[in-house]
């Protein structure tokens, strides 16, 4: 099975997080953290700034390491490293989704979230948004 390894931003503001709505592919209208895959020698903060500039051209601080998930898609193994982060400018465009929304805690299941963003968002409603490894 083909394997994947990405970076993902649970970009933080206040107590709402951002979310994106993938615009194609075999999930269009999923909605997932930003972020993208690892090019070679990239480290992954360095992969999470440069997808976040791809994105959405704005630039993050990568705050704090949350966790890895492991996922397997139908066609592939998802590895993803997630970060929470915080916005250096306010302004954001979407580059690549559909849309995006600032979501509270209570609106996080007000959305269809990509299978493996699922386990990431159960992990921060147990845990109430802290970074602890999981």
């Amino acid at each position: 099975m083909k394997r994947i390894e990405v970076v993902a931003a649970v970009i933080r503001q206040g107590d709402r997080i951002f979310a994106t709505q993938r615009g194609y592919g075999e999930w269009k209208d999923w909605w997932e953290f930003p972020g993208g895959k690892i090019e070679a020698g990239e480290t992954a903060e360095a992969a999470l700034k440069r997808e976040i500039r791809e994105e959405l051209s704005t630039e993050v601080s990568v705050d704090e390491y949350l966790c890895t998930l492991e996922y397997d898609y139908p066609t592939f193994h998802l590895t993803m490293h997630c970060y929470f982060c915080s916005l250096l400018t306010e302004a954001l465009h979407l580059n690549e989704h559909e849309a995006a929304r600032w979501l509270s805690r209570d609106e996080l299941d007000s959305v269809r979230w990509l299978p493996a963003d699922v386990q990431l968002i159960e992990s921060m409603m147990k845990n109430g948004f802290s970074a602890q490894k999981l």
